[in-house]
Order: C-alpha cells, then structure tokens, then sequence
C-alpha cells in the first residue's frame, strides 16, 4: 500500500503536494498526520478536492512505499514515524526546505530551492504532460500562493511565477485562491492577537531585537502563522516567537527578517523546521514557562554577531595632542577636512574638540590656548565589540555627532553621523525586503562580488588576489582592491591594472607576498608603496593615505589613514569603489561615495567642492571618462570647473602634469569630441590662450584620424605616438612662435618637445615644394623626416595628389634600398672615397625611378659611369 502524507498542521502548500502527488502514485492514499491549519479545513469541507482517509483506517503493516511531501522532520509525520525503522519501506521525499542533520532520507529525494513544494510537483506535472482538472490546478495555486505569501515572500523564486502562470493556463480559479487567502481575522482571532501583543517581551541579543509572545487557548483556533505575521508588520522588531498552547501541545511559530538569526535552525531543535525567515513546531506535553526559558537560551546561542563599532568605524583617526594651541586644531581640521578632533593626553584619549568650539575659540582670541582647556571631556564613549543598535541610541539620546570607539583608554576609531546613517539605511532596506538584485545595487556592504572576481578575471590574477587576503589577515591588515579594475569590473569591461591598498603596512605587506610568490618586490618607503612583480604580473601596493594640499594645485602631501580616508582622496565617485579581499569578506564590495549610483546613472561627479582647487589636472580626467565612458559631467561638477578657471587656478598647474593628462586625452578618447569639450568649458585657453576650436582646427583632427586608420591597416611593425600626432594637430592652425610657446608651457620631453617643434615647421616646408610624380624628389625631402612629422604632414595636406605622394612615399620608396654596398664597390676595383656617396646615391635614385631592378642592372651602371674600361671586371653571373 502506497501512503502520501505531509507534516503536522498541514497547510494549503501541503494539501496542494499531496493531491499532486496522487497523480504520480495512482492508487496511493492521501493520509494527514495530525491536525490541519483552519483554513485548509475549511477549505476541504467546501470542495472536497481529493479523498482523504483517516489515520485511524490505516493499516500501518500493509504499508510498503511512503510519500512525504512538504517535510523531511521525522518529528513532523507523527504516527508514520515508526515506519521509518522497518525494513522494506521504500520512502519518496518531495520538499523546498534544505536539508538538515537528522532529516529523513529517502531512495527519491527531489529537494528544490523553490517557494512552495507545490512549485515542484507542478514543474513535473507539466513536464510530464500529465492532465490537470481546473479544481487540481486551484489547489496547486493555493499551495504556492499561501506559501510564498501571495509571491511576496524573499523566498519566491522565478520557477514559482513560472509554475503560478502554468496553472492559471490550466484552469486555475483565482477567485477561490483569494478568498481563503482573505487575511481577515474573526473575533476569537482579533483577541487571541491582542493577548499575544499584550504578553509579549522584547530582548535584544546581539543587537537584534526579538519579541517572544505567548498565549492559551481551550481548543484548536486559526491560522497562528499569520498571527505571527501579523506580529511582525505591527512591531518594529527584528523577529518574533509566538508559542500559542492548546489541545494540549504547544505550537510555536517563528518568523526574522533579519540573517543573523535563521529560525529553522531554532526550530529544528523542538523536532520543527522550515525556512531562516519562517519555521514552527509542534512540542507535545511540555510546560509554556519551561518551553519559553529554553527558547530564550537558544536565541542568544543562534544570534549571529552583528554589525558592532569595529564594523564601521573609521581608523586610524586623525587627532590632536591635549597641549597644541586652539590655533593648531583649526591647521589640523582644515588640512584634513574634519569637524571634530579627539584630544589624546599621553596616548590616551582625554577628550573631543569641535570645530564650532575652535571657531568661537579663535573670535574671542584664544588661538594660542591649549586644547584641553576648550575640550568636551564628558562625551561617551564605546568599544570596538559595542553593537550598532546601542551606538545609534547614545548618539541621539546624546546629540553627539562624533562617537569615539575606545579601547584600553586608546582611540582605535571613529563613528560619524554619516557612518551610523549609511548603517541604518542599509537595514532599513534589508528590513523591507527589497528585491535582491535592487539592494544589491544599493548596498555596499551587502554585495559580494567574488563570484564575479573568479569569473570575470584571468586564473592568476584571482589566485593572487585570494592570497593578498590571506597574507594580510595573517598580518592584522585589511586588503582592498582599488581603481580602474573595480570600476570596470561593474562596467563590464577588461581591466587588469591590479591595485591593492592596505589598511596597515603596505610594504610589509608586499615583502611578505614577494616571499609566498617569489617575486621581486620594488619599495618606495617615502609614499608607503611597492610593486610586487613575477614572471607575467604586476601587482601595484600602496599604504592606505590620506592627503592634504598646501596650496591650490601644488602636489599633494601624504600620511598614513584609512581606507575611506583612502578612498576620498580620489577624483571621482567612480573610482572610489573598493573590494575587500580579506577572507572573511573576500569579495566585499565598499562604496562610501556613490560610485554605484553614478556607475549606474553614467555620471563624473566629485566628491567634494574644492576638487579642483586641490587638484585642477582633475578637470581634463573629468572629460576624459566622459568621453571614453559616454558618460555625462554631473551640472554640479561642470559649475565646479568653470569657477576653478575664472580663479585662474590652471595658470600654477605645472607643464608636466598637464602635458601627460593631454597625451591620455589623445590616447584614450576620440580627440574631436574630447577638445570640442575642453573648448566648451574653456579649458583649450588653459593650454595656449589662442588655442581655438574652429571648422579649420576641426578638419585637421579627423585628417589625422583617417591617416592614423589608414597606416594602421598597413599592419606595419612600426609604432606610432597616437598622442604626439594629435597634439602636432591641435597646435597645427598657431603661428611657429605660438608652437613654441605653447611647447614650453606643456614642457614635454626633449625628444618630444624636438619632434613637434621641428615636425611642424618642416612639415610645412615640405608641404610647398613637395613634388607630385618625380620618385625621387618625393623620396628626397620626407626620408629625412620622422615617421610623425610625415603623417602628419599627410594629416594637413589638403591636396590629394600631395597625399599620394606621400602614401607613395610611406608604402613604397622608403623601402627601396641598393643592392651594391662598399665593400662591393672596392671589389670592382673603384677606389674608396666620396666617390662612394656619389655612387650609392645615384644608384638609389635609379633604383627609386625604376631603372634598375638586379645586382646586374647596379653593376652595369656602376661601370658604365664610374670604371674606367680597361679595369672594367667581367660580368658576374646572377
């Protein structure tokens, strides 16, 4: 005999796996094991969907094959327990919950990730073309609309709509499903809720706040499940416990939404189980107050840490020492860009100074006082392991801004206001369930890439960034991936400019690496950073910094700081973006500034207003990734620039540094859009003041772009500065003087500075007198020119015939060269000397107008023009 069954307090989703379970096992009989939740009674008294024996009419002997849908808890079965232990009982498991220690085992076992287990038999169903009446399909809807909460439940995949859109082809009454889904509650309901919200009891453990609720009743009364949602959306509460005792047995019902406490795994330990968000349990002839002590217990063993001070405060943090003037505190707060300054005596912290305070200080002429005097010596406190929950009400009850995390009288760091919002926000959201991909792409914190690390970067390079992690975790480091290759990691595209910043000793750090790979390591002790180099990769390592500049646009100064501090020193929000590569949060995305955000809305935005004061080359980066991304610059941003040029902040930026941002411009974007941009915002006049972008300068500039497409498909091996040429381009339309001013102000080079000064001026005399058909006069002029000056000169030709010579010139008579050397000069008896030159080159130029093809043709001509003839050698064959 073939028995279907489910758990104890069967559900809809229970009901809906057994009555599709029959029709894979013809013949089997549907038995429930214990008690129904009252909707479901009252559902089969309506519509008797499938006939359902009693247990009581069962033979257990005559039992040979168990089906058990919906559960795999011994405990949850009630009486067909005992036949797990006999011999000969084939059992059949069909279930969406994981499995767990101690679960029953069967010979078929078809467990899916899925809301509802009526998801699974329906996939099957259909797979297998079996036949659904519309009151089959009803109840398979019923199933998985109870159990992933109408689709709204985290739990609900995409398999469910899937299955729910299946049905409704098959007949599905959505009228019937919503009328026993109705979550109106009776009477009886509505009070024995009131009792549960009367006598329940919060507790936070481990900042997680917990209400267990617990209520009697005579006999069996509705649906407690829902009276625990019902909980839930009334509390502001992390998770709820309602132990509800009648009938003699205790039914405890458990919801969190939060994953620092899995509830099944609570459950499990009274022979329940379900899912981390949602689980119960029946317990027979147990006391409430012993039951509910028990429960306590094993809430604070299950509760995860959560996020405590050390999670998200900021170190090293940037302090005063107690004697240092009022005067010195406003040096410090404005070189570091804080508002608030800990107060260390002998190393230990003694006290907070604000920058109101030090304002109001200096007005009143306290500038030379010390610090201490003018400290807040009261403010609270907290530890590393203080929870974040607790923080966040000191905070507020305190109005204290700035919360400092001390720990044997020791500042280890820092809590800012906007430290403690971006944590709340995050739980805010993950409170509110928010579909996964969305908060993924809104929380920092709780986007794991590694998944795409392993996939989206070569072998090597993903082995070398798990060992990073490793090395520094055994160093008490912190390792983070930085730069360009976070960035485009989350664009999609290839970067393998691996930098790694570490919240430590960099160079430490990377001697220790250097040894795990033996690879050569570079150190520059002076900025904290090193290279690690190995046979195929570079690994760049730096020192988590933070800088301050002494004035606008000079070079920054560097000291030792955080990764956030690290971070902000950065030009833009999208490169600000960090992956952590510690083994505990391998792959741990963090986003302090927006970077998602402005990745996602293909933005450049700064992060702060005097980014271009600090460091104007930020302005010509800014309409570099603009250009190269297709990204917009943010208005804000724009504006930003605009007032660094009026400032007149470009004119202290050093040639250098603006002659290298040029080249990346050139090299990296399609120069006509990039310069139309520059004009746009006034930044050509930073370069040259006559530096114009007009139709002239326009046309030169895609001149140079068809040249350099048209040499590129020569597939030649010679290389060319693409760089170079477009600058030689942008300086094309001013006057020599202006070329060479305009070179000093960029002061490239010598070599460079050599190439565009005299390319261009060569360039255009070589452009009057060029030839049109003479080979020879072609070759003449432009064989003494470099590649560059050639192409461009190609480039600013406006006469196509002149570009044919040229092209003639590049593809063919620059590769003509003569057989006949000196040393066969002197073989036929030609004495050494300047005749030699005469020879060679009247050989070329018979060579270049094709008149002359072999070593003969050379030999006779030498000969015939060159040797007297009694000394003429006879003719060598070949």
């Amino acid at each position: 005999m073939d028995i279907i069954t489910s758990h104890i307090n069967a559900d809809f989703d229970s009901l809906a796996s057994m009555v599709a379970a029959e029709k894979l096992y013809p013949g089997a009989k549907i038995v429930f094991p214990g008690s129904q939740e009252k909707k479901l009674r009252d559902f089969i008294e309506a519509f008797q969907p499938v006939e359902i024996k009693r247990i009581k009419d069962i033979d257990l002997s005559k039992v040979t094959r168990l089906i058990i849908v919906d559960t795999k808890i011994p405990g949850r079965i009630g009486p067909f327990t005992e036949l797990l232990s006999q011999k000969g009982i084939k059992i059949h498991i069909y279930d969406h919950h994981p499995f767990n220690e101690g679960d029953i085992r069967g010979e078929v076992e078809k467990i899916e990730n899925v809301g509802a287990t009526a998801t699974i038999f329906t996939e099957i169903l259909k797979n297998r073309k079996i036949h659904l009446t519309p009151m089959e399909a009803t109840v398979l809807a019923l199933g998985i609309y109870e159990e992933t909460g109408s689709l709204l439940f985290p739990s609900t995949t995409e398999r469910d709509l899937l299955a729910v859109s299946y049905l409704l082809r098959r007949g599905a009454n959505l009228n019937i499903v919503s009328s026993f889904l109705k979550m109106e509650l009776s009477m009886e309901e509505l009070d024995l809720l009131n009792e549960l919200v009367q006598s329940s009891e919060e507790m936070v453990i481990g900042g997680i706040r917990i209400k267990v609720a617990k209520a009697s009743r005579e006999g069996y009364l509705g649906d407690a499940a829902y009276l625990a949602h019902r909980m839930m959306d009334m509390e502001d509460i992390d998770a709820v416990v309602v132990l509800l005792s009648m009938e003699g047995k205790i039914l405890m019902v458990a919801r969190s939404r939060v994953p620092e406490l899995d509830v099944s795994k609570v459950m499990r330990e009274f022979g329940g189980g379900g899912h981390p968000t949602a689980a119960s349990a029946t317990i027979k002839e147990a006391s409430l107050g012993v039951l509910e002590d028990r429960l306590i217990e094993l809430l604070r063993d299950s509760v995860k840490p959560v996020k405590v001070a050390s999670h998200v405060m900021t170190a090293p943090v940037i302090s005063i020492h107690w004697d240092a003037s009022i005067e010195d505190a406003e040096g410090i707060m404005t070189r570091y860009g804080v508002n608030v300054l800990p107060v260390l005596k002998e190393e230990k912290y003694a006290g907070l100074i604000s920058r109101e305070i030090v304002e109001k200080a200096l007005f009143h002429g306290f500038g030379k006082s010390r610090s201490i005097d003018f400290s807040t010596t009261d403010a609270i406190t907290v530890g590393p392991h203080t929870s974040i929950r607790e923080i966040e009400t000191l905070m507020i009850e305190r109005n204290q801004r700035f919360m400092p995390v001390v720990e044997n009288g020791k500042i280890v760091g820092a809590i800012t206001r906007t430290d403690l919002l971006r944590t709340l926000y995050e739980e805010f959201l993950r409170r509110r369930k928010i579909e996964k991909t969305v908060m993924r792409e809104k929380l920092s914190t709780e986007r794991k890439l590694s998944s795409w690390l392993k996939e989206r970067f070569p072998s090597e390079i993903y082995n070398l960034l798990k060992l990073s992690g490793e090395v520094a975790e055994e160093s008490g480091f912190n390792a983070y991936l930085v730069g360009g290759s976070v960035r485009d990691l989350l664009r999609g595209e290839e970067n393998l400019d691996i930098d790694i910043v570490i919240e430590g000793d960099g160079i430490s750090f990377s001697k220790v690496l250097g040894e795990r790979l033996n690879a050569r390591v570079r150190t520059h002790q002076r900025f904290g950073t090193a290279q690690v180099i190995t046979d195929k990769l570079k690994l760049d390592v730096a020192t988590a910094r933070t800088e301050y500049y002494e004035s606008p646009a000079a070079l920054p100064k560097v000291e030792i700081s955080s990764i956030k501090k690290d971070l902000y020193r950065r030009d833009f929000t999208i490169n600000t973006l960090a992956i952590k590569l510690n083994p505990k949060d391998f792959g741990l995305l963090i986003d302090f500034f927006g970077g998602q955000r402005d990745l996602r809305e293909k933005t450049i935005r700064v992060l702060h207003n005097l980014s271009f004061i600090e460091d104007p080359t930020r302005a010509f980066r800014a309409i570099r990734f603009s250009e190269r991304f297709g990204f917009k610059i943010s208005k804000h941003t724009e504006n930003l620039i605009k007032s660094a040029i009026k400032m007149n902040l470009f004119e202290r930026l050093s040639g250098p540094r603006l002659y290298e941002e040029l080249l990346l411009l050139f090299n990296e974007t399609e120069p006509i859009g990039t310069l139309k941009r520059l004009s746009d915002l006034g930044l050509l006049k930073v370069i040259y003041p006559n530096l114009i972008f007009n139709e002239g300068l326009e046309a030169t500039l895609k001149s140079m772009h068809e040249t350099l497409s048209w040499f590129n498909l020569l597939f030649l091996e010679e290389r060319t500065d693409r760089g170079i040429l477009y600058l030689m381009a942008l300086l094309s339309g001013l006057k020599d003087e202006e070329v060479k001013a305009a070179i000093e102000r960029l002061s490239p080079p010598p070599k460079v500075r050599d190439i565009i000064i005299r390319g261009i001026s060569y360039a255009r005399e070589v452009l009057k007198r060029l030839p049109l058909d003479d080979p020879v006069e072609i070759y003449d002029p432009l064989n003494k020119l470099k590649l560059e000056t050639i192409l461009f000169l190609m480039a600013i030709s406006k006469d196509r015939q002149k570009q044919k010579a040229i092209s003639r010139y590049l593809t063919e008579l620059r590769k003509v060269k003569t057989i006949l050397k000196g040393d066969d000069l002197k073989e036929m008896g030609i004495q050494p000397g300047p005749v030699y030159s005469k020879i060679l080159k009247e050989l070329l130029e018979e060579r270049l107008r094709g008149h002359l093809k072999s070593r003969e043709d050379e030999e006779r001509f030498v000969r015939a023009k060159f040797t007297p003839l009694e000394k003429r050698p006879a003719l060598r064959s070949g």
